[in-house]
């Protein structure tokens, strides 16, 4: 779904978890669903002081704004990536890896062949 989609009040929340890195480890952490935190968001506000233990005041401004750019650059990246493309690939990677194998293998197994004109002269300075 693409950002110009999203309700206004989603947009919001995005924004207020960008801003919260501390409430993002811990929703992720709770095991708590995002849809939770959003709807507790909605009713209380973001001024209410549930969510003081999850501000932080140590951000800098570009730190707030680097962070939400990153993230919103990798989902329109995944956004527009064709799974299926992308596991066809893998698959002939992965092909592509276990021939070359193979090929290594056989190469292992075989046997370099003796030099009998070796041996001989070698025999020489034994003498």
């Amino acid at each position: 779904m693409s950002e110009n989609n999203l309700h206004g009040t989603v947009k919001e929340f995005k924004q207020f978890i960008n801003e919260h890195p501390k409430l993002r480890e811990e929703i992720r952490r709770s095991g708590r669903t995002w849809q939770e935190y959003y709807e507790k968001w909605i009713l209380l506000g973001e001024d209410d002081a549930m969510w003081e233990p999850y501000k932080n005041e140590k951000n800098t401004s570009t730190e707030k704004e680097k962070n939400p750019e990153l993230f919103q650059h990798l989902l329109k990246i995944v956004d527009k990536m064709d799974f299926d493309k992308v596991q066809k690939n893998v698959h002939q990677l992965n092909e592509t890896v276990s021939i070359l194998q193979e090929v290594v293998g056989q190469f292992k197994n075989q046997q370099r062949p003796q030099r009998p004109h070796l041996k001989r002269s070698m025999n020489w300075f034994r003498d």
